[in-house]
Parts: C-alpha cells; structure tokens; sequence
C-alpha cells in the first residue's frame, strides 16, 4: 500500500471519528514529510526514524505499507470507525457551506479541505472561517479575511467551487461580527451564535431576529448552540420563539442550518418540525473543523430524512448556479 496515502486514510478516520485534532494531525503531517523525502531515506529505516516529522506511530504505518501490506492501525480503525452512510437524501447533496480551515480553528491549510471535498464528489464548498469576536478559534479581523478571499476562490476549479464565506458570530444585540461592506463581497455568510447562550427567551428571541434580518445572511448557524455528547460535554440548548426566528427566516429566504456534527444534532427534531411548518429552507452541513470531518453530512442527510425535510427546499441539493443565484437575491 502506498505509504502516503495510508497516512492521509488514517487521519480522515481519526477525524471522522472527531479525535484528537493532535492524532490527526501528526499523521497528515508524516505524509506531507515523506511525500517530498527523496528514495534513500525512504528505503533506510535508520535515517527514516530519525526525521522531523516522523514518530513511532507513523513510522509503523509508513514501515507496514513499505513491505507491501494495510498497515495493522489503518485495519483497526476501518473496523471501528463508522464508514458515511449513503441514504438517497445524502446522494443529492452537491456541496457544503459550512467548513473551516487553520486560518481560524481548523486544523488544515484551505487547499486540504478543498481537496477533501474533490475526494468526495462536491461541487462547491464554502469556506466559513469564524469572525473576530471569537479570539479563541483566532476569528479574522476584516484584513486577514480581505486576505484569505481571493486564496479561497482561486482554489476552484476540476470541478469544484470554493465559495468565499464566513461563520460571523451574532452579537447580544443582533448586529454582525464583521464590516458589512465586507459581507456584501462574501459568496456566503453563515450567522451563529457562540456566546451568552443562556440568555432569556426574549432577548435571544430579538437577537436572532436582528441577524436574519440582515441582508447579507444567508444561513442561521446551529441555532440552538447545544452539545449532546463528545468530548466537551454536554450543553442545553438556548430558549428562543422558535416559530418566530423561523418565520423571520422564511421571510428572509434565510436557510436554517441541520449541522451535521453528531454532538450537535442541531436543530432538534422539535424544532426541525418548527422550521418545515414555517416555510424554511434549509441546509445540511459538515461544520468540518478538518478535512475528514466532510463526510459528516451523511449524519445531516439522515435527520434530515427522518424528519421529513422536502430535499428540494434543501439549498445543498440544489446545483450551483441556483446556489449563487439564492445567496445573491438576499
């Protein structure tokens, strides 16, 4: 088996499984190391061991694909990590406008996520980097997203769309994150919430109003911020007027996100039931923090189903031309 593509294989399990970012990590950086060694090295497992880059771990993996077998780690994790479930809703989606890179708090430069959704047949992929207000997942001020905008777009192509876009956080008072001017120029802005997510019903209530109000939103984000396993715990969901805020969102051609992160599950089912009577759009995302967490949207894809979501009021199922057209008209 060819060395590198073992490592990679084994990082996208480990990120699927949402391991340590660290584990992952070390494994796509074993195979950036050996993708440019020259053969020598290669074939000499003294010099082999002693590079920067190289642990014990992977120098196993790397060793077992040398001598022509599936390294025993990789045979361990394609038993226990759940393979993405193809379900006919999951077959229709065309793309993801929900995803991060190192600029922000994912653990891959842009070209690793774009490449991982090639891999996986996408034809557009939004890059969606978190705002400043969120210093703690180093969010992009308004220059370092004037920066990474053109980098993202010039990474179309062979088929895929890479989408300029943003996560921008909804502050206590409903305004955005960002300069709205730079908003206008993004293909895409998801709007979430991330802090003060115990508010009362009320004042949440107005919050999440303001935001899918603005004209440069196009999709609300997670809108319950709750965690329902996973390594960070657990988290209630915040209390708004739901048929309100989905109302408002109907209004607003404003697509409510099915994140398709396992520890979310966000929406929950009640409120999906909310959202569908109200006329919503909706759009099924990975979230991916890393480029093996792109295959989450089957976990979406299945909610989805099972709640009885139309796939065509589902904006991710649609091509991208009408993609484009829906993200301009707001």
């Amino acid at each position: 088996m060819d060395a590198v593509a073992a490592l990679l294989e084994i990082a996208s399990l480990l990120e699927r499984e949402r391991a340590s970012r660290y584990r992952a990590r070390a494994f796509r950086q074993a195979a950036s190391v050996i993708a440019d060694l020259p053969a020598d090295v290669l074939g000499d497992p003294e010099r082999l061991r002693a590079v920067k880059g190289i642990g014990s771990s992977t120098f196993e993996v790397i060793r077992q694909a040398q001598q022509g077998s599936v390294p025993a780690y990789l045979v361990e994790l394609r038993g226990e990590v759940e393979p993405e479930i193809r379900t006919a809703l999951r077959d229709r989606l065309r793309g993801d406008l929900h995803a991060h890179t190192d600029w922000s708090d994912g653990t891959t430069p842009i070209g690793d996520m774009v490449e991982a959704a090639r891999a996986l047949g996408h034809e557009y992929l939004a890059i969606t980097d978190h705002s400043p207000r969120l210093r703690v997942a180093r969010g992009l001020s308004a220059e370092r997203l004037r920066e990474q905008m053109p980098l993202v777009r010039a990474q179309s192509g062979e088929g895929l769309a890479v989408l300029a876009g943003i996560e921008v956080d909804i502050l206590e008072d409903g305004a955005l994150d960002q300069d709205p001017e730079l908003l206008a120029e993004l293909d895409i802005v998801v709007a979430s919430v991330h802090s003060k997510l115990r508010m009362d019903a009320a004042p949440m209530t107005r919050r999440m109003l303001a935001a899918v109000s603005n004209p440069h939103v196009n999709v609300l984000g997670h809108c319950t911020g709750r965690l329902v396993q996973g390594e960070r715990g657990t988290r209630p969901r915040s209390e708004f007027d739901a048929r309100t805020v989905f109302a408002a969102c109907a209004e607003n051609g404003v697509a409510v996100e099915i994140n398709s992160r396992p520890e979310r599950q966000d929406p929950p089912d009640d409120l999906i039931a909310v959202a569908l009577a109200e006329g919503c759009l909706f759009s099924i995302d990975s979230d991916a923090h890393a480029p093996g967490q792109l295959s989450l949207l089957d976990h979406g894809a299945q909610r989805a189903e099972a709640a009885g979501v139309p796939a065509e009021r589902i904006v991710t199922t649609w091509g991208l031309e009408r993609l484009r057209a829906w993200a301009r008209s707001q």
